[in-house]
């Protein structure tokens, strides 16, 4: 039996829980792509956090760097102080992702977290060009604070706000209707359209909360040229899609784009420990010194497991071997899709950022489900809950994402070979 009760929760924490509903367990232990709940039970990890656990679970560089700067009583809270973690994360960062990519940003720390990175973003855009409104797309997802929740797209999480979310256009996002930026531009062309020219644009080249929808690269390629165009700066939300999730460190390099702003945060940190940077164009980097702060912002334990993380990416291997797994999960879902057109899926993502978007009502649900039955953890994504999405670690052993491709498997073939019940 489980020492821990789960009524626990039911009786003491807020209604809001939610992932706990989706995995009824009480997780102690997590080590790479697995966890363990109090009962023994293993469950291979397609869900990494909701993408903060790239590297998966305790990862034993990051662990042994984090004890090691722990037991030496390195300073754990600093502000914006200036501190030697924080100097080892900003050489690091810049000499392992900036530089070899060509990537000039300024690095700015905003708040532990992906909303907070947004809403830097947001405010630096408006102080920069002196405009307001903000052009976002639709089902994009951009965070839970008001000025995040404005360019979100879900009109559950709008509402949550309790107050009218302004200042933000809503535009069609790739393939969402035909011709969409033509309509975008005609737009800004317009003097009768309604449209003032905004700001800035804010979109995700992969959509992770809104159905793992993919912008084309040619699509984002006319984005920044319009943004350019216009005057308008680019930000690029990478909270989900960045640190290697779909296949480059930044999800935007195959696009060949150089944003104005990016945002990250999730496995950023690498060992899941809270982390967020804006990076900025150096032009536009005008805030006046704690014009934006954060109490939070100088978490060191974040800096130090972040700097062991990016060791990965000073191997060239790293990436070619993520690549190697990504084709491994688009061909296997390519086989599902196939192989059981009773799910009347369609294959989304990309890189470990992929899923099945199912037309069926309720079945995507009904496979994670069964798949959390069969030791498997996964979530799914979209307005409608209709895409089951893998999110294993990039970290994961081939062979363990042999296992739950067959897990995932069984589950699918459990749901559209019998009755699928209400």
């Amino acid at each position: 039996m489980s020492q821990t009760d789960l009524s626990i929760f039911d009786k003491l924490e807020s209604e809001v829980r939610s992932y706990v509903r989706s995995f009824p367990a009480v997780f102690n232990k997590a080590k790479g792509e697995k966890i363990w709940d109090e009962d023994g039970n293993e469950y291979l990890d397609f869900f990494s956090g909701a993408g903060a656990l790239n590297y998966g679970h305790n990862d034993n560089k990051m662990k042994a760097k984090l004890i090691d700067y722990i037991m030496e009583d390195g300073i754990t809270h600093s502000l914006d102080k200036a501190s030697s973690a924080k100097a080892s994360f900003l050489t690091k960062f810049h000499d392992v992702i900036l530089k070899p990519r060509n990537l000039d940003y300024k690095v700015m720390f905003p708040g532990p977290t992906g909303t907070n990175t947004v809403e830097s973003a947001l405010k630096l855009a408006r102080k920069v060009t002196g405009r307001t409104d903000v052009i976002s797309f639709t089902n994009g997802f951009h965070g839970m604070t008001i000025g995040s929740l404005s360019v979100t797209g879900n009109s559950f999480k709008r509402k949550g706000a309790g107050v009218p979310l302004q200042n933000v256009v809503t535009m069609p996002y790739d393939n969402f209707v035909n011709d969409d930026l033509d309509y975008l531009e005609r737009f800004l062309e317009e003097a009768g359209s309604g449209v003032a020219i905004p700001a800035a644009m804010i979109l995700e080249t992969v959509q992770g909360e809104g159905g793992i929808n993919t912008a084309r690269f040619e699509w984002l390629k006319r984005v920044e040229d319009i943004c350019k165009r216009w005057d308008i700066l680019l930000i690029i939300d990478d909270v989900q899609a960045g640190v290697g999730r779909t296949g480059t460190f930044f999800s935007f390099e195959p696009a060949g784009i150089k944003p104005d702003i990016v945002c990250l945060s999730k496995s950023l940190s690498g060992y899941g420990l809270p982390f967020a940077v804006t990076l900025i164009r150096p032009d536009l980097d005008i805030w006046e010194p704690g014009e934006h702060n954060g109490t939070f912002r100088g978490n060191n334990h974040a800096f130090v497991t972040a700097t062991a993380a990016l060791e990965y990416w000073e191997d060239a291997d790293f990436e070619k071997n993520v690549q190697v797994k990504a084709k491994m999960v688009r061909n296997f879902l390519d086989n599902m899709v196939e192989k059981y057109p009773e799910l009347k899926g369609e294959v989304r993502g990309r890189g470990l950022m992929i899923g099945i978007a199912s037309e069926v009502d309720g079945l995507a649900n009904k496979v994670a489900a069964k798949a959390f039955e069969n030791g498997l953890i996964m979530e799914t994504s979209g307005p409608k809950d209709e895409v089951f999405k893998l999110f294993p670690p990039l970290t994961i052993k081939e062979e363990n994402l042999e296992k739950g491709f067959a897990i995932i498997e069984e589950s699918i073939k459990n749901l559209v070979k019998e009755p699928v019940a209400n």
